[in-house]
């Protein structure tokens, strides 16, 4: 039975459009360029993170991260940037008396941030940075495991890339959900792996309560 739930931040709570954006600006491109230049990067199955150096050969992610800071200009996300339907499918999660947790590749700050939107809402924000280990690697879901009252198998990890999210948490034996959206589902969402990998598969986040209760009607 699922009794625990862990979702990634990018793409899956937070909508990254905004800050690739202010990413296009700091690098001096047009923000549609960079747009296109990242669908193709993520379609060519390549690290995201290729996007800039396509841009500016040598391009440091954390380097810079350092240096908009030091600008004035530090990566940033709030209530706007989060999609519509986290607010309500984390009320309804919870009112399901299902354990809940947000963990994912973000910085320091990022993790900040999330405390503050989360507050109360939550029983667990945990960041790659505050862990020293990232997605893919099966550290990084092992600690989740660590941290999650429940057994690492009546655990769902919910996140929008195959590759980064679906996979690994399912190697590591949790149960997962694929949700569509962002750049990274769109572009997955038919592939073979996306169709027959995730334990779940959403359009929205709002479907994940009757879907839980579905599942854990059938453990029974």
């Amino acid at each position: 039975m699922i009794r625990a739930v862990v979702f990634d931040v990018g793409e899956c709570l937070v909508d990254e459009t905004t800050e690739y954006g202010t990413w296009a600006d700091w690098l001096g491109v047009p923000r549609h360029t960079f747009h296109a230049m990242f669908g193709a990067v993520v379609a060519q199955g390549r690290d995201y993170r290729e996007t800039f150096q396509e841009f500016r050969a040598g391009f440091d992610l954390y380097e810079e991260r350092e240096k908009r800071a030091a600008a004035g200009k530090p990566e940033h996300f709030g209530e706007a940037d989060l999609y519509p339907d986290v607010r309500d499918a984390f009320a309804t999660l919870r009112a399901d008396g299902l354990w809940l947790g947000i963990a994912g590749n973000q910085t320091v700050r990022a993790g900040s941030i999330l405390r503050k939107l989360f507050t109360g809402d939550v029983d667990l924000i945990g960041t790659s940075d505050d862990w020293g280990a990232s997605k893919p690697d099966r550290t990084f879901f092992d600690r989740v495991a660590e941290e999650v009252p429940a057994e690492v198998g009546e655990i769902l990890y919910v996140g929008d890339r195959v590759d980064n999210d679906i996979r690994p948490a399912a190697t590591s034996g949790m149960l997962t959900a694929l949700v569509r959206r962002g750049p990274w589902a769109t572009i997955q969402w038919r592939t073979e792996e996306a169709e027959k990998l995730p334990t779940l598969r959403v359009e929205s986040l709002l479907e994940l309560s009757g879907l839980i209760k579905q599942f854990n009607e059938r453990e029974r």
